[in-house]
């Protein structure tokens, strides 16, 4: 597939949004991620509905999207395993580790993510990076943790703030507040999501190491490029 020179990020996403689609299994029911992108893809899969046994979903916005685009969507309880998970990153790098919770779903992301035999990541060129880190780091915590949490990042070098929205904290779809955590070079994403998730007060870290993508779609300028990890 290839693609003029002039494509603009969004249409970047549309692209690999679409591309996304042949890694559907008919008839099976499909894990659908959060974000940008992956309002691209709900879009694509909206004309194949028919072909699909529905929808898991990682947020509430994702599921008032698939719904209302007519895809049916089931609760996570009710599936045993899925045949593919498909959502973006904010980073990903050469070895399929991902950081993820820009959009505030990281901890239901990973949780579809856990249900999927395979995981495919959409995202645009500008998610590529060598090293995890850069983009803010997200962190879903405990209210009563956040400071104590805060203050282990910046003994490890990192900075952590508070996601507000409005000039409040924000509240995950959970009930839970986000750090975002800037400063960091994660050399070593399967050790440090494990040495985080086992904090007092963290609900999930936004590293996705053990749930690592095994196959990511990257829109770039000349087309849709494919990785496999």
């Amino acid at each position: 597939m290839t693609a003029p020179t002039s494509l603009s990020q969004d249409e970047l996403k549309t692209l690999v949004g679409r591309a996304a689609l042949d890694y559907v299994v008919p008839g099976e029911i499909v894990g659908v991620g959060t974000g940008s992108t992956v309002n691209k893809f709900i879009d694509a899969l909206a004309t194949v509905k028919e072909r699909i046994g529905g929808a898991v979903s990682s947020s509430e916005a994702s599921t008032a999207r698939l719904k209302a685009l007519g895809i049916p969507v089931l609760d996570a309880n009710e599936v045993a395993s899925l045949s593919v998970y498909i959502d973006g990153a904010d980073e990903i790098d050469g070895r399929g580790y991902m950081v993820k919770g820009g959009g505030a779903a990281l901890t239901r992301e990973k949780i579809v993510a856990a249900l999927a035999q395979r995981f495919v990541c959409i995202a645009d060129e500008s998610k590529l990076v060598s090293v995890l880190g850069a983009f803010p780091l997200p962190v879903e915590v405990i209210p009563m943790a956040a400071s104590q949490i805060a203050r282990r990042f910046e003994s490890l070098g990192g900075q952590a703030t508070l996601r507000l929205r409005d000039g409040r904290p924000l509240v995950t779809d959970n009930g839970q507040h986000i750090l975002d955590v800037r400063g960091l070079a994660i050399g070593d994403p399967l050790a440090f999501e494990s040495e985080v998730n086992q904090w007092p007060g963290v609900v999930t870290v936004g590293v996705f190491a053990h749930q690592k993508a095994h196959v990511c779609l990257l829109g770039t300028a000349q087309g849709v490029r494919t990785l496999k990890f």
